[in-house]
């Protein structure tokens, strides 16, 4: 299927560019975002580029591009909701392991890591009246689990990152005493280690933020300290969230329980389904990049929904093919961001993710939800190679329609004109006038 490209040349006359003229109204709110491009931090990570489940059950579908288009490298599934109820304590883990094993294997030919979701495979998916592991004192029919998942991942010859219970803070998920669920940790965290010496184990995927206030995460910490089972990755989610505010909180967290902040931090769900639009969709973008964590889009589809759409980034016409949302074309800017960071400083309700390279920079702006003008400050352009010639520089502003979450044929150009450079730097003014939109900057000489 063809694809307009992210970014469209206007038209040369007479040597010049032709400039496209905004045509949105004027707006009272305004807010500002600067990029120092003197300032870099590295080449980019693409750490917001993962989802929860988004794969067909079989794994080969959404085709390979619109995984490959957005540097996507994390996807975290189990089975989820295949016969309902359904997995190990239904009598029906074959259905769950297959599509596990199909989704885990599509994931590695695209080059991505693979977070394998144990509690899906038994069952714990929200489905009433089911027994848990450790019920009665029993652990029987766990250690039989464990030993089927373990020996079943190994035969496959499959490297996955274990996350051992999602949302063990909710009774839909783990409908037991945490003690139960310490237990259950600390079971299956030696069980894997045993198996897999050197596995990555992600815990412990709460709904519920880490913070001083949370007396989940607190005892969490101790147990897991006390008895050396703490997790590779520490996670949790954000529906909704701040990854920043998170982060400051779980750092101070662990250093209060005297715990090396050595480890990464991976928020595994982001994004409520109201939050899934190119403009809040970038906004999380930023706030992972800021926050330094990895990060996973939250899925809110059900059934055979679930298992499709990359997360709801995708949706399929009347023939049955797949197309883009607005908020895949901001990943796929996103993706197509090399180089190294910039430093951005935000406002307070608008994202930034900047980045230079030689004769370029682009700079993808995310909103939380306020309409209004913003002005993009890109400063220090004489610091990028090749990018300032004559005093000037061209200029091109894209807005990624979110079309109310239909599909979205590519970024609308709103300006495109080659503007004078004063004191190293340029004002990009952004016509802002719906926040669910998203939009980009791209300088070049």
């Amino acid at each position: 299927m063809s694809r307009p490209r992210a970014y469209r040349l206007a038209a040369l006359t007479c040597g010049l560019l032709v400039m496209v003229t905004p045509t949105a109204p004027a707006m009272a709110a305004s807010q500002t975002v600067t990029v120092d491009l003197s300032s870099t931090q590295g080449p980019p990570q693409y750490r917001a580029s993962g989802t929860l489940y988004g794969m067909t059950e079989n794994g080969a579908n959404p085709p390979d591009h619109f995984y490959r288009d957005i540097k996507w490298h994390f996807e975290r599934a189990g089975g989820a909701q295949l016969d309902r109820p359904g997995g190990w304590v239904s009598g029906k883990f074959a259905r769950r392991w297959n599509s596990t094993l199909a989704q885990a294997r599509r994931t590695a030919a695209l080059g991505g890591t693979f977070i394998i979701l144990p509690h899906d495979l038994w069952g714990a998916d929200g489905t009433s009246g089911l027994r848990f592991p450790g019920d009665n004192g029993d652990w029987t029919d766990f250690d039989d689990f464990l030993a089927t998942v373990l020996s079943d991942v190994k035969a496959a010859g499959l490297t996955v990152e274990w996350d051992i219970w999602n949302e063990p803070d909710l009774s839909g998920f783990w409908g037991r005493p945490q003690s139960q669920y310490l237990a259950m940790w600390s079971r299956a965290y030696r069980r894997i280690r045993a198996v897999f010496p050197t596995a990555v184990i992600v815990g412990p995927s709460t709904a519920g933020k880490p913070s001083a206030g949370s007396g989940w995460w607190r005892a969490f910490l101790d147990q897991a300290k006390a008895d050396h089972t703490l997790p590779d990755v520490y996670s949790w989610h954000d529906e909704p969230g701040d990854p920043v505010a998170e982060r400051a909180s779980a750092d101070a967290l662990l250093a209060e329980h005297g715990i090396a902040n050595t480890r990464p931090y991976q928020i595994n769900e982001y994004g409520t389904h109201g939050q899934q639009n190119a403009g809040y969709g970038g906004w999380f973008i930023g706030r992972l990049e800021r926050a330094g964590a990895d990060g996973l889009r939250g899925n809110w589809g059900s059934g055979a929904n679930l298992h499709d759409f990359a997360a709801n980034l995708l949706v399929k016409n009347g023939a049955g093919q797949y197309q883009p949302r607005g908020e895949w074309w901001m990943y796929q800017f996103y993706g197509g961001m090399t180089g190294s960071l910039a430093a951005t400083t935000p406002s307070a309700d608008v994202e930034a993710v900047a980045t230079r390279t030689t004769g370029a920079a682009k700079v993808l702006l995310g909103n939380r939800g306020s309409a209004g003008t913003v002005s993009v400050n890109i400063n220090r352009l004489d610091a990028v190679p090749g990018l300032v010639t004559g005093g000037q520089v061209r200029v091109i502003v894209q807005r990624v329609p979110d079309n109310n979450g239909g599909a979205v044929t590519g970024p609308v150009t709103v300006t495109d004109h080659i503007v004078g450079v004063e004191g190293n730097s340029v004002a990009v003014s952004v016509p802002w006038t719906n926040a669910s939109d998203g939009y980009t900057v791209t300088v070049l000489p």
